[in-house]
Protein backbone atom coordinates (compact mmCIF):
# COMPACT_ATOMS: atom_id res chain seq x y z
CA UNK A 1 0.00 0.00 0.00
CA UNK A 2 2.53 2.65 1.02
CA UNK A 3 6.09 2.67 -0.72
CA UNK A 4 9.42 2.08 2.33
CA UNK A 5 9.96 5.60 1.78
CA UNK A 6 6.71 6.47 3.05
CA UNK A 7 6.70 3.90 5.85
CA UNK A 8 10.09 5.40 6.83
CA UNK A 9 9.00 9.21 6.68
CA UNK A 10 5.83 8.08 8.98
CA UNK A 11 7.90 6.10 11.27
CA UNK A 12 10.52 8.48 11.15
CA UNK A 13 7.85 11.27 12.33
CA UNK A 14 6.58 8.46 15.11
CA UNK A 15 9.76 8.58 16.70
CA UNK A 16 9.57 12.15 18.00
CA UNK A 17 6.50 12.24 19.47
CA UNK A 18 5.63 10.75 22.65
CA UNK A 19 1.89 10.01 21.84
CA UNK A 20 1.21 8.52 18.74
CA UNK A 21 -1.73 10.53 18.33
CA UNK A 22 0.34 13.45 17.75
CA UNK A 23 2.03 12.02 14.57
CA UNK A 24 -1.50 11.65 13.12
CA UNK A 25 -1.97 14.89 11.17
CA UNK A 26 1.61 14.27 9.54
CA UNK A 27 1.41 10.93 9.10
CA UNK A 28 -1.52 10.98 7.27
CA UNK A 29 -0.10 14.31 5.14
CA UNK A 30 3.10 11.89 4.33
CA UNK A 31 0.29 9.61 2.68
CA UNK A 32 -1.85 12.27 0.84
CA UNK A 33 1.86 13.53 -0.73
CA UNK A 34 2.70 10.05 -2.26
CA UNK A 35 -0.98 8.95 -3.32
CA UNK A 36 -2.63 12.19 -3.86
CA UNK A 37 -5.42 11.37 -1.64
CA UNK A 38 -5.95 9.12 1.42
CA UNK A 39 -7.97 5.50 0.95
CA UNK A 40 -9.64 3.68 3.31
CA UNK A 41 -6.79 1.28 2.99
CA UNK A 42 -4.17 3.79 3.62
CA UNK A 43 -6.50 5.12 6.70
CA UNK A 44 -6.23 1.82 7.90
CA UNK A 45 -2.49 0.81 7.45
CA UNK A 46 -1.37 4.10 9.50
CA UNK A 47 -3.77 3.40 12.53
CA UNK A 48 -1.60 -0.27 12.61
CA UNK A 49 1.55 1.99 12.16
CA UNK A 50 0.78 4.22 14.94
CA UNK A 51 -1.60 1.93 17.22
CA UNK A 52 -4.48 3.95 16.66
CA UNK A 53 -7.82 3.09 16.20
CA UNK A 54 -9.58 3.17 12.95
CA UNK A 55 -12.30 5.45 13.85
CA UNK A 56 -9.83 8.42 15.34
CA UNK A 57 -7.92 8.01 12.01
CA UNK A 58 -11.35 8.47 10.04
CA UNK A 59 -12.49 11.19 12.02
CA UNK A 60 -9.07 12.52 11.59
CA UNK A 61 -8.79 11.99 7.97
CA UNK A 62 -12.69 13.55 7.38
CA UNK A 63 -12.93 15.84 9.53
CA UNK A 64 -9.94 18.72 7.88
CA UNK A 65 -11.02 19.66 4.52
CA UNK A 66 -7.35 19.42 3.02
CA UNK A 67 -6.97 15.76 3.19
CA UNK A 68 -8.46 14.20 -0.14
CA UNK A 69 -10.27 10.71 0.59
CA UNK A 70 -11.02 10.19 -3.63
CA UNK A 71 -8.22 9.93 -5.95
CA UNK A 72 -7.63 13.19 -6.97
CA UNK A 73 -6.07 14.16 -10.83
CA UNK A 74 -2.41 14.80 -11.04
CA UNK A 75 -2.72 18.15 -9.95
CA UNK A 76 -4.77 19.41 -7.99
CA UNK A 77 -6.79 23.05 -8.87
CA UNK A 78 -8.05 24.94 -5.82
CA UNK A 79 -9.69 28.02 -6.89
CA UNK A 80 -10.75 30.71 -4.95
CA UNK A 81 -14.44 31.80 -5.13
CA UNK A 82 -14.64 34.17 -2.42
CA UNK A 83 -15.39 37.68 -2.48
CA UNK A 84 -13.01 39.42 -3.65
CA UNK A 85 -12.26 36.35 -6.71
CA UNK A 86 -15.62 36.49 -7.62
CA UNK A 87 -16.11 40.37 -8.35
CA UNK A 88 -12.31 39.55 -10.11
CA UNK A 89 -14.10 36.99 -12.58
CA UNK A 90 -13.77 33.79 -10.77
CA UNK A 91 -17.04 32.76 -11.73
CA UNK A 92 -15.72 33.09 -15.47
CA UNK A 93 -12.73 31.04 -14.50
CA UNK A 94 -15.00 27.95 -13.46
CA UNK A 95 -16.79 28.08 -16.89
CA UNK A 96 -13.54 28.26 -18.86
CA UNK A 97 -12.28 25.10 -16.98
CA UNK A 98 -15.16 23.56 -17.25
CA UNK A 99 -15.24 24.00 -21.04
CA UNK A 100 -11.47 23.53 -21.67
CA UNK A 101 -10.90 20.40 -19.46
CA UNK A 102 -14.38 19.09 -18.61
CA UNK A 103 -13.59 19.94 -15.09
CA UNK A 104 -16.67 20.02 -12.86
CA UNK A 105 -16.06 21.80 -9.21
CA UNK A 106 -14.86 18.59 -7.05
CA UNK A 107 -14.37 16.81 -10.09
CA UNK A 108 -11.43 15.05 -11.99
CA UNK A 109 -10.66 15.98 -15.88
CA UNK A 110 -11.20 12.75 -18.37
CA UNK A 111 -7.40 12.36 -18.60
CA UNK A 112 -6.69 12.21 -15.06
CA UNK A 113 -4.51 15.61 -15.60
CA UNK A 114 -6.19 18.01 -13.04
CA UNK A 115 -8.90 17.88 -10.39
CA UNK A 116 -10.63 21.41 -9.36
CA UNK A 117 -11.87 21.77 -5.51
CA UNK A 118 -13.24 25.37 -5.53
CA UNK A 119 -12.26 26.85 -2.59
CA UNK A 120 -14.09 30.18 0.04
CA UNK A 121 -10.86 31.42 0.38
CA UNK A 122 -6.88 30.56 0.15
CA UNK A 123 -5.99 34.01 1.44
CA UNK A 124 -4.73 35.79 -1.55
CA UNK A 125 -7.47 38.49 -2.11
CA UNK A 126 -4.54 41.21 -2.97
CA UNK A 127 -4.20 38.91 -6.21
CA UNK A 128 -7.55 38.13 -7.15
CA UNK A 129 -9.05 36.07 -8.77
CA UNK A 130 -6.54 33.56 -7.16
CA UNK A 131 -5.80 29.65 -7.04
CA UNK A 132 -3.55 27.11 -6.30
CA UNK A 133 -2.21 24.07 -8.24
CA UNK A 134 -0.60 21.78 -6.37
CA UNK A 135 1.25 24.03 -3.84
CA UNK A 136 1.79 26.94 -6.45
CA UNK A 137 -0.07 30.21 -5.46
CA UNK A 138 -1.19 31.71 -8.96
CA UNK A 139 -2.84 35.05 -8.56
CA UNK A 140 -4.57 37.95 -11.08
CA UNK A 141 -5.65 35.30 -13.17
CA UNK A 142 -8.03 35.62 -15.83
CA UNK A 143 -8.85 34.12 -19.53
CA UNK A 144 -5.32 34.51 -21.08
CA UNK A 145 -3.43 33.53 -17.96
CA UNK A 146 -5.18 30.48 -16.95
CA UNK A 147 -4.57 28.59 -19.91
CA UNK A 148 -0.95 29.20 -19.82
CA UNK A 149 -0.51 28.56 -16.31
CA UNK A 150 -1.85 25.00 -16.32
CA UNK A 151 -0.06 24.33 -19.75
CA UNK A 152 3.26 24.22 -17.46
CA UNK A 153 1.53 20.96 -15.48
CA UNK A 154 1.64 18.08 -17.68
Amino acid sequence: MLSDKALNEIHLIKSKYQDSRSCLLPSLYVVQKENGWISPAAMETVGELLSVPDATVKGVATFYSMFRREAMGRHLIQLCTNVACMIMGAERLVDILRDKYGLQPNGTSADGRFSLVIMECIGACDAAPAMLVDADLHGNINENTIMATLDKYA
